[in-house]
């Protein structure tokens, strides 16, 4: 496996996201919207809030797992997935190839936290381990490719992964039509595109806001400046900041004229401009 993300890649559009939804019906939940008053008072918005942290595994993750999982023919998933991830995209593999029948491997830092090790382990994946670096991350997945014929499932740079991260905006637009901005956080970009593509799909009008963290903005470096960057602030103590990039970006490249990227101390005057 090359570790290069893919500049060939076809993004997802609105049917897609559509038939995303369909696909992954059975398999994860239709997260509730919450909103609250003191929020709203607070920054002078009304706000709503899709509630992913309900989801199955604990995270969004488990719809573009679910989607890319399901979307393999019955001959190539027979050979099972697998995947690079400190915790949650990871989890959410081992989840979706559970429900299919079908092993996987996750290939995780050596020093990803205990906790997310034994969710995956626990949801039935087999765990191989790196370096806390893209390319030791890479050659491991490269040689479970090779050992057992797994196809590779990329946690943000694979078409079906992005449309799966996207059926959530189409459930939060669905149940509450008259937004105008939708906020998605951004790291390796999925979520943010396939939001992008399905909000800007069902409402033109829409603006989207990508948020991270204002002492790791390299989303935001790479919207201004149009290119990749590496932004290694986060803490060293943290094994998802040993590799963290923008990419080329997904999250840049299928929603440039769409989404505007803003540090989470940004978020508020965000919603307060809504």
């Amino acid at each position: 496996m090359n570790d290069r993300l893919d500049p060939t890649l076809a993004l997802p559009d609105l049917a897609a996201i559509r038939a995303a939804h369909e696909r992954i019906r059975p398999h994860v939940h239709r997260t509730p919207v919450f909103t609250c008053a003191a929020v709203d008072a607070e920054v002078g918005a009304r706000l709503w809030f899709k509630a992913e942290s309900l989801q199955k595994i604990g995270a969004f993750k488990a719809r573009g797992a679910s989607n890319a999982v399901f979307s393999l023919s019955d001959d190539v998933a027979r050979r099972g997935v697998v995947t690079h991830s400190s915790g949650n995209h990871g989890a959410a593999i081992a989840y979706a190839a559970g429900r299919r029948g079908i092993p996987a491997w996750v290939v995780m830092p050596e020093n990803a936290a205990k906790v997310k090790q034994e969710n995956v382990r626990r949801l039935g994946a087999t765990i191989r381990y790196s370096a806390p670096d893209a390319a030791s991350r890479a050659a491991v997945c490269a040689e479970v490719e090779r050992e057992t014929g797994a196809t590779l499932i990329h946690p943000f740079d694979n078409a079906d992964v992005i449309a799966g991260q996207g059926t959530a905006a189409l459930e939060l637009l669905e149940d509450v039509p008259a937004l105008d901005v939708v906020i998605a956080p951004v790291g390796g970009g999925g979520l943010l595109s396939g939001t992008s593509i399905a909000a800007k799909g069902v409402k033109p009008g829409i603006r989207v806001f990508g948020a991270e963290p204002a002492n790791a903005g390299d989303a935001a470096v790479a919207f201004r400046s149009g290119r990749s960057s590496r932004f290694l602030r986060a803490s060293r103590r943290s094994p998802t900041a040993c590799a963290r990039r923008s990419h080329r970006a997904r999250s840049p490249r299928s929603a440039r004229t769409s989404t505007t990227s803003a540090p989470a101390a940004r978020t508020r005057s965000c919603a307060r401009c809504a």
